[in-house]
């Protein structure tokens, strides 16, 4: 994926950014934006409480802050900049740094607008993935406020810009349009005519799956309003949810062929829940304590990483997916807990499912004393049976509802005569009931509820272990928790303002476990369960500004934060959620005018480098 440009905003003028800044920033936030002088632009930066301006030149051939390091576009320098953080000064030796982009929004819900795409990662994407006459819409590089519409042509791909002039579209001349949804309506009916009378179709939308998270739920609709037409057209397959469903399915049959030998071996087959359902081998959680050669150190599990290293996202949490334990690798199971060091153990599956055993009971019971054992023995060279070890598990507490029970236990690595070998350790069980085979919860709340319950306590351990994840083939409704709980911590990370790709991650997690998210509903949740976690954060941050202008009436600030969420809410956007800031308004409608001689202009001439 290529770099977010969000950061620009093409239609405000330098008193809209800094009342934006102001209103839902944080030091250290900027934008960069036209400004009034034909062909340059301004960066607009908050700092100790108020904004300062740098005006950027565009000399034609390069982008530079009147003087210092030069670049070939204008991503290129303030991308350098925000890594560089030290290198921006003012005359004086003060540092201004680029730390918090401010984000705008998109131009277009439309899912064939690719954002900061290149016109070399357009071609590849649309020769790879594309068709005679498929197209995607993108931002200019070179001029940015302007876009780009690449269409494949055979085997080449044809670029064709987008001038936007007046809050007016049009491709350089004939009709021009309030949007870029109409221009290529239009042009979708009508094509285009090169200058070498080669004619142009757009016929196909190349779909993009990225999304800014405040964006969300106008994709849910676009989705839900494409599976509704498809469905009318008998197309269900090319649009909407099960369009990317489907496409999903495809991606993972023709691009993902990773060996599971180990699993299919005879001496492990037996373990496995499923027969067909097998974990990869470069993936799969080794049991270092057993032998390969015996399948001692076999388990039908898999780790579970972030590893899309173009987001540059720290993965907060790694996870273990695995099947639901049969009895007979019940102690296979709690050797992995300890060997991991893993804490938090999450069951999505019911004992019993439509008259079927989804999992057996492998934590204790009241009625059993509370307790289980579980000795570990390996034939040694003579192939008698040699005892390694034993995994004592006490039930502590067991408390929950209808909706789910959390088990607190004790679990003990001991010698022979059951004294332990390590400390022992608590760990926790939390048992979601209320998670359908082959469906989803009915209220994505729920299920928000009760990962926020497990992320705390997560957070409180300070060295929690992968999170171990399980439901009966420890596949759909395993993945589906796993994804989710990925994105909410994603956006917790960044904020609302952050790109999220729900199909790509999912993708990215079926690399290393074949066939998590299992179901198209499956994969609509994903997409309702981060809604409703921003939904409900909302709210919380809403709830908290009005209560603290309660509190605090004589703080401007705390009332006016209030009031400009209640104002951003009654326009049909989000209330801001600090201390990150959420992309607020844009007016498309403005014309710039000149700079306000009031405004902090910084002179940038002599920069330190």
């Amino acid at each position: 994926m290529a770099a977010s440009r969000r950061w620009f905003h093409p239609n405000i003028s330098g008193q809209q950014a800094e009342r934006l800044l102001m209103e839902k920033g944080q030091d250290w936030s900027f934008l960069a934006r036209p400004s009034s002088t034909e062909g340059a632009y301004t960066l607009s930066i908050r700092r100790n409480g108020e904004v300062t301006h740098i005006k950027i030149q565009n000399t034609g051939d390069s982008y530079d802050l009147y003087g210092g390091e030069t670049f070939a576009t204008l991503s290129e320098l303030v991308q350098y900049y925000m890594e560089n953080q030290e290198q921006l000064r003012e005359k004086n030796g003060a540092v201004i740094k680029l730390k918090y982009p401010m984000a705008s929004m998109d131009p277009t819900p439309e899912r064939w607008f690719h954002g900061h795409l290149t016109g070399r990662e357009a071609e590849r994407l649309l020769l790879e993935k594309g068709k005679n006459s498929s197209f995607l819409v993108r931002e200019s590089q070179s001029k940015p406020g302007d876009f780009v519409i690449s269409v494949r042509c055979e085997d080449r791909v044809t670029h064709v810009k987008i001038r936007c002039q007046g809050n007016k579209y049009d491709v350089g001349g004939g009709e021009m349009f309030d949007s870029l949804s109409e221009l290529v309506e239009h042009y979708k009916k009508s094509p285009m005519v090169e200058t070498s009378g080669t004619v142009v179709y757009i016929k196909h939308p190349l779909y993009n799956s990225r999304v800014m998270a405040s964006s969300l739920e106008n994709r849910i609709k676009q989705l839900q309003s494409e599976d509704e037409d498809s469905q009318k057209s008998n197309n269900a397959f090319h649009e909407g949810f099960w369009g990317e469903f489907h496409q999903l399915q495809q991606c993972e049959f023709t691009g993902m062929r990773f060996s599971r030998e180990k699993g299919s071996k005879p001496e492990n087959k037996a373990k496995n829940r499923y027969k067909n359902i097998l974990p990869y081998d470069y993936t799969r959680v080794v049991l270092a304590d057993g032998n390969e050669d015996l399948g001692t150190d076999y388990i039908n599990a898999n780790y579970i990483v972030w590893t899309d290293d173009d987001q540059m996202i720290e993965p907060k949490r790694k996870y273990i997916a695995t099947q639901g334990p049969l009895t007979s690798t019940m102690l296979d199971f709690y050797r992995m807990i300890w060997q991991e060091g893993s804490r938090v153990i999450i069951n999505l599956a019911r004992i019993t499912e439509r008259g079927k055993i989804q999992i057996n009971i492998y934590w204790p019971l009241q009625e059993e004393n509370g307790e289980k054992l579980f000795v570990f023995e390996q034939p040694d060279s003579t192939g008698k049976k040699e005892f390694i070890c034993q995994y004592r598990v006490k039930l502590l507490n067991e408390t929950g509802d209808q909706t789910y029970i959390k088990r607190e236990m004790l679990l003990s690595k001991e010698n022979k005569d059951g004294k332990p070998l390590e400390e022992p350790r608590k760990i926790y069980q939390f048992h979601y009931m209320i998670w359908p085979d082959y469906n989803v919860p009915d209220d994505p709340g729920s299920m928000i509820d009760f990962l926020e319950r497990i992320n705390n306590l997560l957070d409180s351990l300070p060295s929690p272990g992968p999170v171990v994840v399980h439901c009966s083939a420890g596949i759909g409704r395993t993945g589906t928790l796993i994804v989710a709980d990925m994105i909410i911590n994603q956006i917790k990370t960044h904020g609302f303002d952050c790109d999220i790709d729900i199909f790509k991650s999912i993708l990215m997690v079926r690399a290393q476990r074949s066939g998590l998210v299992q179901t198209q509903s499956q994969y609509q949740f994903v997409y309702l369960a981060v809604q409703r976690y921003m939904e409900i954060e909302r709210q919380r941050q809403l709830a908290g500004q009005t209560n603290a202008g309660r509190e605090y009436t004589n703080i401007k600030y705390a009332t006016g934060a209030v009031e400009a969420a209640k104002r951003a809410q009654a326009m049909g956007h989000p209330p801001p959620v600090p201390p990150l800031p959420h992309p607020g308004f844009r007016k498309r409608d403005v014309k710039l005018p000149p700079d306000d001689s009031s405004m902090q202009y910084q002179n940038i001439n002599n920069i330190d480098t």
